[in-house]
């Protein structure tokens, strides 16, 4: 037996077959055993007793904007990736833009790896981009290990990696669905948001008015048909709009290979709360209505929504502007996610189980990291340890993602990660962050 050995033992395991009393055996960073929680440890065995506290496995987070090189001042894998930590997360992939370079080719792949090499403290994945012009380079990246392209149906909010127009998009998804891969997409329509009334000013409602919900229902609609002639398979990003869920239900039942995902931001917060000059609580698509996050939680519930990932777009907080055309737009919730959905989830009747499946299990099988997202036999040693009765309110300056913003701020929610771990070693205790011992992630089969 080696030191590295290790049972952890709690009343409430989350497994793939349900929440129960259990004991999970660790030998050499991964799973061994799930045993019954009054199970004999192995002779030499280090055992942590977590009492009534929860054991979920390490949540996969697949949609964070980490920003480095080139906006380290924005966010850094150092920053990103303890924030992760302290919120339970232990594997994300970063998105391709608002890094200098975006990851559009291999070369600027290459150069991402290496800065975030010695930063990270959770494992770390890589999306690649989809850009007009780079047709050529998606092959390269994907047998490079990238898990899939990002591509924007509306301009980006940066120059450096600007939308694809509709021929764009057929060119790159066609080139993409030949060698396999995966197209994951910001599914806003360019001509209803040019039509939209302008965002000018501090009004929240002016600002919603210009991003309408038909823009992301006809883009949806359009990534459906395209998927559909193309045999491609398809991921819509961070969905605000409950008005397309039922096109995309029917779309899955005839075969069309697409999966969708949602946010912590959409599922919590409400336009009808959002003060007039709170930039804070801007984002692309918007928060939207009371009305329309109830639609959300039943596509959750019904499966149509595969996954929860916080699309964390941090900026620094001149970038906020009180004025919602000019503020930049992006949420930060690395560290929040994970307590944000369990307090509305709970109040909705759902459990821990339900919780996991929609943020650790699904994205994990969405890139394909079947080592992710359960606690099971073989899988990776990745634990988030949460006492779920317990509260706390958040306190912008104790997140540890670089700039102190957040739409969460005030707010009391239920679920206090106490420890995380990743590969069988604590990575965050209380909120105590070790030094950086992550791994750089390749698509399995790379």
């Amino acid at each position: 037996m080696s030191e590295s050995e290790l049972v952890l033992r709690s009343t409430r395991v989350v497994t793939p077959e349900g929440t129960r009393a259990a004991s999970v055996a660790v030998t050499d960073g991964k799973i061994v055993a799930v045993l019954p929680h009054d199970a004999e440890a192995p002779a030499g065995a280090r055992v942590v007793d977590l009492g009534d506290d929860a054991l979920l496995p390490g949540l996969v987070d697949t949609h964070v904007h980490v920003n480095d090189p080139g906006r380290t001042h924005w966010e850094g894998f150092w920053t990103a990736t303890r924030a992760a930590a302290a919120g339970g997360i232990t594997t994300l992939v970063d998105m391709p833009l608002n890094s200098l370079p975006p990851t559009t080719t291999v070369a600027h792949l290459e150069t991402k790896r290496e800065v975030a090499r010695t930063k990270a403290h959770i494992d770390v994945g890589f999306w690649g981009g989809a850009v007009p012009g780079n047709v050529k380079d998606l092959r390269p990246l994907h047998e490079s290990g990238v898990f899939g392209f990002k591509c924007f149906l509306s301009p980006s909010g940066v120059d450096e990696f600007p939308q694809l127009d509709q021929g764009q998009l057929a060119a790159a998804l066609g080139e993409i669905a030949g060698f396999g891969g995966l197209l994951i997409v910001h599914a806003e329509d360019p001509g209803h948001l040019d039509a939209a009334p302008e965002a000018r000013g501090p009004r929240y409602a002016d600002f919603l008015a210009s991003r309408p919900r038909a823009s992301e229902n006809d883009a949806v609609a359009g990534l459906i048909d395209l998927a559909r002639k193309l045999d491609a398979r398809v991921h819509v990003l961070h969905l605000s709009s409950g008005d397309a869920l039922p096109m995309v239900a029917a779309a899955r039942a005839e075969g069309v290979r697409i999966t969708v995902e949602t946010c912590p931001h959409f599922l919590t917060l409400t336009a009808e709360e959002v003060p007039d000059g709170a930039t804070e609580f801007k984002c692309c698509p918007p928060i939207r209505e009371a009305g329309n996050q109830d639609a959300l939680w039943q596509g959750l519930a019904d499966g149509t929504i595969d996954c929860i990932v916080s699309d964390h777009s941090p900026s620094t907080a001149d970038l906020k502007t009180p004025d919602f055309g000019t503020a930049w737009g992006g949420i930060s919730s690395l560290q929040l996610g994970l307590p944000a959905i369990w307090t509305a989830a709970r109040e909705r009747g759902h459990t821990l189980d339900d919780v996991v499946r929609w943020m650790a299990a699904a994205p994990a099988r969405l890139v394909g990291l079947d080592a992710k997202g359960a606690i099971a036999p073989g899988r990776d040693a990745d634990f988030a340890v949460l006492a779920p009765e317990e509260t706390f309110t958040v306190d912008p300056a104790a997140l540890q993602h670089r700039n102190k913003i957040t739409a969460y701020a005030g707010r009391t929610f239920h679920g206090v990660v106490r420890s995380t771990w990743l590969r069988g070693r604590m990575i965050n205790d209380g909120g105590t962050l070790a030094e950086p011992g992550g791994q750089l992630l390749q698509r399995p089969g790379a």
